[in-house]
């Protein structure tokens, strides 16, 4: 129990909450209101297990680097408070779920489940070689509401990928302002980030442009699916919070990264998803598709 502690304290089980909330919209626009239990409660183990395969995965592929770094030095793996296999075995649980999971849900889901892996486990290498690390991050992501839909209705809808752009650039968004405090480190050890490519004041001009795309992409979403007034309302209540999630952080001043990144994320995503839930509830024959 002490190593599950760990591992869950390490994977940030409780950051599902970034992705998981427009999992649920896509899941609830298939459905067109509620999908049942055994839908629902297969597309939410799929969707944290394949995160949480994901987390540990990555932190599994960065102990070397995260020993160097003193902002990462005592995660749990480097400053040996989980064994190495110990975490493997974790991965190795976290996928099987996902794999179950999709399995339960249709074939289309078992099918595309490796693709899927592919993504959000192959993110860890990507810093290594490319500064667009960020956005194979977010499209990790981005790729919750298309799931879901998928494990709703066993196909796919193109509609759905406004929705997939705009949560990839929203994660693209807030990654690049967390890795503002890492920018020397990694430009010292031959990693790849938009702050180490390009410095800091054009990585946070790119995050905010990648927060402008979100909005537009998910205003398009709405329109797409017909969406009722409240769902609107919810995408002006997650732009105000990016707006002033983008005035937290300045190049000359990190103080305030964790409460742009950590707190005022996980708000966005259950503020639109709330509001989805209200117009979908006060108008459910909007749903065009």
């Amino acid at each position: 129990m002490k190593s599950l502690r760990t591992f869950l304290e390490m994977v940030k089980i409780e950051h599902s909450i970034f992705a998981l909330p427009f999992a649920m919209i896509g899941m609830m626009w298939a459905a067109h209101g509620w999908p049942g239990w055994d839908k629902f409660l297969w597309i939410v183990i799929a969707m944290v297990s394949c995160r949480t395969a994901a987390m540990a995965f990555n932190r599994i592929a960065d102990r070397h680097i995260d020993s160097e770094n003193p902002r990462t030095s005592m995660r749990a793996i480097p400053a040996g408070l989980l064994a190495l296999r110990t975490a493997n075995l974790y991965l190795a649980i976290s996928i099987l779920l996902f794999l179950g999971a999709a399995a339960m849900l249709n074939p289309l889901a078992l099918i595309l489940s490796p693709v899927a892996l592919l993504f959000t486990l192959g993110y860890s290498l990507t810093k290594k070689f490319t500064w667009l690390c960020h956005f194979v991050l977010g499209f990790s992501l981005g790729i919750a509401p298309a799931a879901a839909w998928i494990g709703v209705r066993g196909s796919l809808n193109p509609a759905i990928v406004a929705l997939t752009v705009a949560v990839t650039c929203w994660t693209a968004g807030f990654d690049i302002i967390y890795s503002l405090q890492d920018d020397d480190f990694d430009r010292d050890h031959g990693l790849q980030s938009i702050p180490a490519r390009f410095g800091r004041s054009r990585a946070l001009l790119i995050s905010r442009l990648c927060h402008v795309v979100t909005v537009i992409s998910l205003v398009s979403a709405g329109i797409l699916f017909d969406t009722g007034v409240f769902y609107l309302i919810g995408v002006g209540f997650a732009a105000a919070l990016l707006a002033y999630e983008q005035s937290l952080v300045k190049s000359h001043d990190l103080s305030k990264v964790n409460i742009a990144f950590f707190t005022l994320n996980g708000y966005v995503s259950i503020g639109v998803f709330l509001f989805a839930v209200l117009d979908l509830w006060l108008h459910p024959n909007t749903l065009r598709l």
